[in-house]
């Protein structure tokens, strides 16, 4: 079997997690200056961000990307 092809590097942690982790790095204003949605920068929350993104693919896109680009601590518990 080998090893699995799978190089997606957001595999294993949920949208919830990723959105959660923005937050708490950038904040709402500013995510919502870095992405223009409306669940960023009209009441956001998060349960309301994740229906919106579960969605809207191109929205989601977009906030996975950033999450790629923001740098964050190598979590290495599951070894």
């Amino acid at each position: 079997m080998g090893q699995n092809s799978n190089q997606d590097p957001l595999h294993g942690i949920t949208l919830k997690t990723v959105v959660t982790r923005l937050v708490e790095k950038y904040g709402w204003e500013e995510l919502g200056q870095r992405i223009r949605i409306n669940c960023f920068t009209s009441d956001p929350s998060i349960n309301s961000s994740l229906k919106f993104l579960r969605r809207t693919p191109w929205a989601r896109e977009k906030v996975e990307a950033l999450y790629l680009e923001s740098h964050w601590p190598v979590e290495d518990s599951h070894q």
